[in-house]
C-alpha cells in the first residue's frame, strides 16, 4: 500500500503537468508511449500473441493513432495507417496460416487500434478549446469512482458485485462510487463556473458524474475479465503497486471517450 500511494503521489503531479503546463503534444506522446506499453502488455505479457512482427505493426498502428488524435482533421493519416496495418496483419496471417490464428489477429487490432483510440481521447479532449478544463474533467471520472468505491465497500460493503470477477467489489462500494462521483462533478462545476468564469448546466455535470462512473466500473471488470482469461494477475509491473498501464488506465479507456462524445453533444460547461 505504501508503494501504491507513494507512485501515486509522484506520477499524480508528473501526469498534471504533462498534460496542463506543456503544450498538448506533450499529451500526444504521452498517450502514444501508454498505447505501446498497453500493446506490450497486452500481446507479450498476457501471452494472446507473441509474434515479434505482429507486436510491431500493431505498436507503429498506436503510435499512428496517437498522432492522428492530436491531428483528428487529418483523415489521410488515419486511413493509410490503418490500411496497411490490415495489409501487414492479414498478410503475415496469410504467410502462416497454420501458425498464426485468426484470433490473434484481431487481438493485435484490439490492441494496436482499440485501445489507442479509446486512450486517444484524451489526446483529442486537450486539443479542444478549454480542453485543459475537459481533460481534468475525465480524470475526475476516472478516479474518484475507484476511491470512492473502495471506502464504503470498506465501510458498508457485504453483497458481492461480481465475486468471480472481482471478488472484493461489492454493491454497496459500486453505489458509493457514484454518490462520489456525482458530489466530485458538482463541485468540480462549481469551481469551473465561479473561478474560471464557465456557463454550468448541473443537471447534465450530474449525468456526466453517473454515466462516468458505470463506465469507469465498465472498463474496471471489463479488464479484469481479459486478465482471468488470460491468466495473470497484472498485466505489467511498469507502475509499482500499481501494475501496468492497462491496470492503471483499464477504466480511461471508457471513460475518456465517453466525455469526449458527451461534451460534443450535451456540453456541462460552456463559455
Amino acid at each position: 500500500m505504501k508503494t501504491r500511494i507513494l507512485v501515486a503521489a509522484i506520477g499524480l503531479p508528473l501526469l498534471l503537468v504533462v498534460v496542463l503546463v506543456l503544450p498538448a503534444v506533450a499529451t500526444a506522446i504521452l498517450v502514444a508511449a501508454m498505447s505501446i506499453v498497453a500493446v506490450y502488455e497486452l500481446l507479450i505479457g498476457a501471452g494472446f500473441c507473441k509474434h515479434v512482427r505482429i507486436f510491431a505493426y500493431a505498436s507503429c498502428m498506436a503510435l499512428m493513432v496517437s498522432l492522428w488524435s492530436w491531428q483528428v482533421q487529418n483523415r489521410v493519416l488515419g486511413m493509410t495507417a490503418m490500411l496497411a496495418f490490415f495489409a501487414l496483419l492479414f498478410g503475415e496471417m496469410l504467410a502462416a496460416h497454420a501458425k498464426l490464428s485468426f484470433q490473434s489477429v484481431c487481438v493485435a487490432i484490439f490492441a494496436g487500434m482499440v485501445i489507442p483510440y479509446l486512450l486517444g481521447a484524451l489526446i483529442r479532449l486537450r486539443v479542444m478549446e478549454n480542453g485543459k478544463f475537459f481533460i481534468i474533467t475525465a480524470f475526475v471520472l476516472t478516479m474518484v469512482p475507484d476511491s470512492g468505491a473502495y471506502f464504503a465497500g470498506r465501510a458498508f460493503g457485504k453483497r458481492k458485485l461480481c465475486p468471480v470477477i472481482s471478488p472484493h467489489k461489492t454493491v454497496e462500494g459500486a453505489i458509493g462510487g457514484v454518490v462520489s462521483t456525482v458530489i466530485f462533478m458538482v463541485l468540480y462545476a462549481l469551481i469551473m463556473e465561479k473561478a474560471f468564469a464557465f456557463q454550468i448546466n448541473y443537471l447534465f455535470a450530474i449525468l456526466y458524474g453517473i454515466l462516468g462512473a458505470g463506465a469507469s466500473m465498465l472498463g474496471d471488470l471489463t479488464f479484469s475479465v481479459i486478465k482471468r482469461q488470460a491468466g495473470i494477475k497484472d498485466y505489467g509491473s511498469l507502475l509499482p503497486g500499481h501494475g501496468g498501464v492497462l491496470d492503471r488506465f483499464d477504466s480511461t479507456t471508457v471513460v475518456a471517450p465517453l466525455v469526449e462524445v458527451l461534451l460534443l453533444t450535451i456540453p456541462f460547461a460552456t463559455k
